[in-house]
């Protein structure tokens, strides 16, 4: 990458090597690019991906919003590793819902549309789940893996049984199941399968392109309406979660490629789960 000492997000620059912010005309691009990290978002990068909504939502001259990853990743979910490598603040060490993008996406008068051209799981999923329309090459798949790591995600236990429906969303959440392309689409959980991965942002701008069309304050009334249906997590519990010894065993185990130590040890498995 680079070895410049790490900056705060101005302008165009979102504020991580890691994340380039593209213009094409009036709709922005953002592409997560850490492939010797399969993608996995640092503390900057969610941060990053939530300042470049605002940043879109800001310019008159832009119009919408496409998030998409690099090979066959989109967006594994956080790095669990905290690696600090590109914080450019101190408070970005924090692992916290401040730093996430998924309110912002929820919000966002301007359309977001994501374009998963592979592994989508954790915050990646979230972030997919937030967008207005999410477009998946019909190899991605889908997963959240979120009790295995200690987090208890009340984001996740409130949008996902409201977007699937509450047994899918149990099956999902407490086995960590995962969910491929076609099942994704079956189920709810993104929008349309591209016809190919070669076709895959050419049909997803073709999405954003069409949201753009509609008059924006319109828009705007009919998503806040749409969700309605998602409600509000709860977020304390959610910040006690994070700042708990389970949360602790999860990376930390996760980091060192190992089961966690409160499963007994006669059914643990071998290996990271």
């Amino acid at each position: 990458m680079t070895s410049d000492p790490p900056r705060p997000p101005e302008g165009d620059w979102l504020g991580t090597p890691y994340l380039r912010f593209e213009r094409h005309g009036s709709l922005a691009h953002v592409i997560v690019d850490r492939p010797e990290a399969r993608n996995a978002l640092t503390g900057a990068m969610y941060f990053g991906i939530r300042y470049a909504v605002d940043h879109v939502n800001r310019s008159p001259e832009l119009a919408g919003l496409l998030i998409t990853g690099t090979g066959d990743v989109f967006i594994p979910g956080g790095d669990l590793g905290r690696n600090p490598i590109d914080f450019w603040s101190d408070a970005l060490n924090l692992f916290g819902m401040d730093l996430t993008p998924f309110e912002a996406i929820r919000n966002s008068a301007k359309p977001v549309v994501s374009a998963i051209n592979g592994i989508c799981q954790g915050g990646g999923l979230l972030i997919a789940m937030m967008s207005d329309v999410a477009v998946a090459v019909p190899s991605a798949t889908f997963r959240a893996p979120e009790v295995f790591r200690g987090i208890a995600d009340t984001g996740y236990a409130q949008y996902l049984p409201a977007q699937i429906g509450p047994a899918r969303a149990r099956d999902m959440l407490l086995t960590g199941r995962t969910v491929d392309a076609q099942t994704a689409l079956d189920w709810g959980l993104v929008s349309r399968l591209a016809s190919g991965p070669d076709k895959l942002i050419d049909e997803a701008t073709e999405a954003l392109t069409t949201i753009v069309y509609g008059a924006p304050f319109a828009r705007s009334v009919v998503k806040r309406e749409i969700n309605r249906q998602y409600g509000r997590p709860d977020r304390a519990s959610m910040d006690a979660s994070l700042a708990s010894g389970e949360f602790d065993e999860g990376w930390k185990s996760f980091s060192e490629r190992r089961a966690p130590n409160w499963i007994p040890e006669d059914i643990r498995p071998e290996g990271r789960i």
